[in-house]
């Protein structure tokens, strides 16, 4: 075998370790698990106020390990890969959908928080609480990969998915949530402005990330998009994420100094 052959095999061999087709769930599997996720259920709903409710005794008592319980039982990060899977696929009325599904979670979560936070005796931040008001950039890439990192789980043909527990502990999308409830009931205005930012972090980037696997396994679409309008969402997606990164990254040159 010559050189060149032994190259070619060599990459034959890392472009299929690496391949995220190898394994993957059919289209209509992927599709069935990433919408039933975002379901906002009344079930749903009571689970997710039970894991504010948790998650802001752990953050008021400091307690991380009840955080982490917290993140474990929220069902929120379904609505945003049900999101991602609806935008790749222009599929717009099932985003709107899902979209306002998630506009909702959030909503009733902060009110969660801010109803328990304002009858708490415990007014002082805590260190747990103060951790979720000064997000950097390396807080960016915890949530590009984690959610990288989620949507394969979700998407792959073997249904015991052990990667979300985990992606929803590292990219933490209760604690913010929590932070503005603490917030609003305490009219700490400046934790709200850090905490929402983290927040924003969080959900944009899983959404990014996930759309870019979802595109790469090349899902049926609703409709083909024209070359133009390609263009313009990737700018659009290009422009968003300048626009929420660059403060994180202001932020480390400012831990740094």
């Amino acid at each position: 075998m010559s050189i060149k052959e032994e190259q070619e095999t060599i990459k034959e061999k890392i472009k299929k370790m690496f391949s995220l087709s190898e394994d993957s769930a059919s289209n209509e599997e992927i599709r069935t698990r990433l919408l039933d996720g975002g379901k906002v259920t009344g079930t749903n709903m009571c689970v997710l106020v039970c894991a504010m409710i948790i998650a802001s005794v752990g953050l008021n008592m400091s307690s991380t390990a009840v955080i982490i319980g917290a993140m474990l039982i929220s069902p929120i990060m379904g609505s945003i890969l049900a999101s991602a899977y609806a935008s790749v696929a222009a599929d717009y009325p099932l985003l709107r959908k899902h979209a306002l599904g998630f506009v909702v979670q959030i909503v009733i979560s902060v009110t969660a928080a801010a109803i328990y936070f304002f009858f708490s005796p415990v007014k002082e931040p805590t260190v747990e609480l103060l951790a979720r008001t000064s997000p950097t950039f390396f807080d960016v890439l915890i949530a590009f990969f984690g959610g990288l990192a989620g949507i394969i789980g979700q998407t792959r043909e073997d249904k015991a998915n052990t990667v979300i527990p985990g992606v929803a502990i590292a990219t933490a999308l209760m604690p913010p949530l929590c932070t503005c409830g603490y917030s609003i009931a305490n009219a700490r205005w400046d934790m709200l402005l850090g905490a929402g930012y983290l927040f924003i972090i969080n959900t944009y980037f899983i959404f990014l990330s996930a759309g870019i696997i979802i595109s790469v396994l090349k899902i049926p679409k609703m409709r083909e998009l024209t070359e133009k309008e390609w263009k313009r969402r990737r700018f659009r997606m290009f422009i968003n994420t300048i626009i929420i990164t660059l403060p994180s990254i202001a932020a480390v040159f400012v831990m740094i100094q």
